[in-house]
């Protein structure tokens, strides 16, 4: 395989940045999906509407960051795939560091897909609040 052109300084920031906010918004998805788990695990019926209407505030927050980070993960997943051969794969191979950046990557899937399933989870349970709220 030929060695991939190298990228000016600019476009290797670029990169940079990009992957990294890409790992901050798969962090940020999956934190979201915990926050809203952990207000719905303190959330009582009894505790009366106020606290309901509290928590369904504090969903449509959470809502709007997971989506954002969702939405970043899909848009920053394309410049990430376009130059992982020339930026991470290439700067894998030759720190011999190609067992971490696989391992990175199915950690990030993982989460991602831990994330998308939490959310999808805990919507039934909001839909019960938001009912007993009215």
């Amino acid at each position: 395989m030929d060695s991939p052109a190298p990228l000016s300084p600019g476009l290797g920031l670029a990169v940079m940045m990009n992957n990294y906010l890409h790992d901050v918004a798969t962090a940020l998805l999956v934190g979201s999906a915990v926050a809203l788990w952990a207000l719905l695990r303190e959330h009582r019926a009894d505790d009366g509407p106020g606290a309901g209407r509290y928590l369904l505030r504090a969903e449509a927050r959470l809502r709007r960051l997971a989506l954002v980070a969702l939405g970043w993960i899909v848009l920053g997943g394309v410049p990430r795939a376009y130059f992982f051969e020339s930026f991470e794969w290439a700067n894998a191979v030759g720190k011999a560091q190609v067992p971490a950046l696989v391992a990175k990557h199915v950690v990030i899937f993982l989460l991602v897909g831990l994330g998308a399933w939490g959310w999808r989870r805990l919507r039934r349970k909001v839909a019960e609040v938001r009912a007993a709220v009215g």
